[in-house]
């Protein structure tokens, strides 16, 4: 199932996210378990990925999805038990798929250990000194420490009983950890190799550029921060990774670092990707990329031209569980997306139709371009976002922190429909409770098992490219060639002599010179190849 040398497996792999909460509920509670994801390994191997990254499944009080951390080292017990983790990593590599957990290193949550000593403490603790407590502004310090506002909206601060304030760059319940503390740094090393000797391959490291401060903190202009921001992408932070590197690569295969890096900065972003830092990073340009051949091209174009002086393999990713899905994205008038236009287009008209059609030509855009591939769990069914669910059930802290006028990220994370059976769609057993956010009636028609019995399905277009991928040498890490092509059509070669070519004009144009159509993600027009459409062709 692997690529060459199985130790640069993430230079080519096809990886697939899975939320756990939403993915399979096996013990009908509504909420989807690693008994589910177990049972459901064989769909993920039929599938053709070569590796699940897990959203985290630690144990939580779930204010952020999970990502308000109680405890690295256990299972949060409405998925299971660590006994349940070590289990499914030996399964899923019995089935040739890799392990990449997520580990959230800027914040933990105020239910942590850590936290909540320091809360008992008190002011001038050694326990304070983990995170970013300060004293406030304003004669009775009853003003924030600083300017600074959360990613979630409202202030970076929150004001404990002692009058003391700490740090929040997201919500209130995820205090953020003080970097510059040697203790800090000591106890994530060891959280590393705490997963990586059970078998993990690899970590993928959330909001990687946040972790270290501006220990002035200093109040800044958010419409205009200044080149040295006080908390995204400071030149100290590569000390942290550099540390990781070392631990990953004292493996007898070495373990794989993915981070989660926003940056505009192309050059700033290679910079966690040079030889002793991280193995690979997200490539949120292209996610974020209208459907058009232009902008998709410059996008390719830069990505490359980014990762090539540090030797990284490139990433490509169109939906994950913080964006709008990629069918209702491409749907609507303005394809881009960004989360700053959440709030603005959320319920905007989208064609899902339309979305359909450009989603499934942009799988195939997606997976033959060089690199690995990510492939968020329901992408491959085609599913679109659930942008109707009522203000009562929804859980996101940006949904509440804005007021509702954001609708957060549930509508992208409402749990997959697997059959017709029962109300959840085939996601819980007969007679659960209710899934723990309802799924769009349209979905009925896009279970796994619908899908799965027609041929013409995303689904089956999914197994068909990954497994062409699979086979297929020159597809994943390595080059490609620009082809001549009209300007609203994308065309390029990969070695071995395959072709890729996507229309993203309004009328059919004519294919280039092949010896075989090796798939297409619609029917050709008479031999041509149709509006939003993509085609791997045999050109050698």
């Amino acid at each position: 199932m692997f690529h060459d040398d199985s130790r640069d497996w993430w230079r080519h792999a096809a990886i697939y996210q899975v939320y756990p909460r939403s993915f399979a509920d096996a013990n009908g509670d509504g909420t989807g378990d690693l008994a589910g994801i177990r049972a459901k390994l064989g769909y993920l191997h039929d599938l053709g990925v070569n590796a699940i990254w897990f959203s985290p499944w630690y144990p939580s009080p779930m204010a952020d999805a999970g990502y308000d951390v109680a405890d690295y080292r256990d299972i949060d017990p409405s998925f299971g038990t660590l006994a349940e983790a070590e289990a499914l990593i030996a399964e899923a590599h019995a089935y040739g798929i890799r392990i990449i957990v997520d580990i959230v290193p800027n914040h933990c949550s105020d239910a942590h250990a850590w936290f909540q000593r320091a809360l008992a403490e008190g002011p001038g603790s050694p326990a304070r000194d983990l995170f970013w407590f300060r004293q406030g502004r304003g004669g009775q310090g009853e003003l924030p420490p600083n300017d600074w506002q959360s990613v979630f909206e409202g202030p970076a601060w929150t004001r404990v009983a002692d009058g003391q304030w700490y740090l929040h760059l997201f919500a209130s319940e995820q205090p953020d950890l003080n970097w510059d503390n040697p203790l800090v740094r000591a106890e994530f090393a060891d959280i590393l190799r705490f997963w990586f000797d059970r078998g993990v391959d690899g970590i993928r490291i959330d909001s990687a550029a946040m972790c270290v401060k501006d220990p002035a903190l200093a109040d800044f202009d958010r419409t205009s921060p200044p080149d040295l921001h006080p908390f995204v992408d400071r030149d100290e932070i590569h000390d942290i990774y550099r540390g990781w590197r070392t631990i990953a690569d004292s493996y007898e295969v070495p373990r794989a670092l993915i981070g989660e890096v926003w940056l505009a900065d192309t050059e700033r972003f290679a910079r966690y990707l040079r030889p002793d830092e991280m193995h690979a990073a997200f490539n949120f340009d292209f996610l974020g990329a209208p459907w058009e051949a232009k902008a998709l091209r410059a996008c390719v174009d830069a990505t490359l031209a980014s990762h090539a002086p540090v030797g990284a393999p490139s990433t490509w990713v169109l939906c994950n569980h913080d964006v709008t899905r990629t069918v209702t994205r491409y749907g609507r008038a303005e394809t881009r997306f960004d989360h700053a236009l959440r709030q603005a287009r959320h319920r905007l008209p989208t064609d899902p139709a339309l979305g359909l059609r450009r989603a499934r030509a942009a799988a195939l855009l997606t997976l033959a371009l060089p690199g690995s591939v990510y492939l968020y769990q329901g992408e491959e069914l085609g599913l679109t976002e659930a942008e109707d669910l009522p203000g009562a059930v929804r859980q996101d802290p940006i949904f509440h922190r804005s007021g509702g006028n954001d609708p957060g990220r549930d509508g992208c994370r409402v749990p997959l429909p697997w059959s017709n059976d029962g109300a959840s769609l085939g996601f819980s057993p007969a007679g659960a409770q209710p899934a723990w956010l309802p799924q769009p009636e349209h979905w009925a028609g896009q279970t796994v098992a619908a899908q799965q019995a027609d041929p013409d399905s995303m689904l089956r277009l999914y197994q068909a490219a990954l497994a062409l991928r699979g086979a297929e040498a020159g597809l994943g890490d390595g080059p490609m060639t620009w082809l001549d092509s009209e300007d609203q059509v994308l065309a390029f070669s990969r070695p071995g002599g395959l072709t890729c070519v996507v229309n993203f004009g309004e009328d059919p144009v004519d294919l280039p010179w092949h010896t075989d159509l090796l798939l297409s993600s619609a029917p050709l027009t008479d031999g041509q190849l149709p509006a939003d459409t993509a085609a791997w062709l045999r050109t050698g």
